[in-house]
């Protein structure tokens, strides 16, 4: 499996982009090697806790993914962990692409795990569109990616599907849920934390939690990587 995760990150690194976008593991920036390489720690301890739920959003943002490699977490996440949470931490080998005095938080990143330890729940967590876009001239922003953007992140993201074996997809947003619909996967749709939508992300995945017990015959435990929390 090894070899087929370090297969799918070169992957990455190697896609042509298009304009006003930032491919956090291409080789064109040396600071990538490290984001290559935490995204290949996250995706192996993944693969360990086999989680059979993911959790898809529209795209890295510039204060988080876009920074670390790897999806919903910031700088202070990565390497400072969470309380409650063993995922993350220095301890685990992760390490920022460049050293900082202070370390960038995410408020999305902070609500979807502060949420996800309440209901104990571990999914893997993927992008609809696996690079960062934004706006021109200003690689600290963030935008909505383009539909031609979202059918180069189609690839990718059936890959993590099959890679993963995964069993449930939760959109979080709409733009996450129309790539999933495009490509015929059912998923449950969750609010956005972002921009007010922090309590109706809380109540999705609140519903999301309850659905899966009644699949799965209230036996969450590791089907849903719970073991990590």
């Amino acid at each position: 499996m090894e070899n087929k995760l370090k297969a799918f990150i070169e992957e990455l690194a190697a896609m042509k982009v298009t304009p006003n976008v930032y491919n956090q593991y291409s080789y064109e920036y040396q600071e990538n090697a490290v984001r290559r390489e935490n995204l290949f720690i996250y995706l192996s301890q993944m693969y360990k806790l086999k989680p059979q739920v993911m959790l898809v959003g529209e795209a890295p943002g510039y204060r988080g993914c876009r920074l670390t490699g790897v999806p919903f977490t910031s700088e202070h996440l990565l390497v400072n962990n969470m309380k409650g949470l063993s995922l993350f931490g220095k301890e685990m080998g992760y390490r920022l692409a460049a050293a900082k005095n202070k370390l960038l938080k995410e408020a999305t990143a902070t609500i979807i795990w502060e949420t996800l330890l309440q209901y104990q729940i571990t999914p893997i967590g993927w992008n609809a569109f696996p690079f960062h876009p934004h706006k021109e001239g200003n690689g600290e922003s963030n935008r909505t990616p383009l539909k031609g953007e979202l059918l180069m992140g189609e690839k990718p993201l059936l890959q993590m599907i099959e890679l993963f074996d995964i069993k449930k997809v939760v959109a979080v947003g709409g733009k996450a849920e129309q790539s999933l619909n495009k490509l015929g996967i059912s998923a449950a749709r969750v609010r956005h934390p972002a921009q007010g939508g922090k309590n109706d992300f809380v109540e999705g995945i609140k519903t999301v939690k309850a659905e899966l017990e009644t699949a799965l015959g209230g036996a969450l435990g590791g089907a849903l990587g719970g073991a990590i929390i």
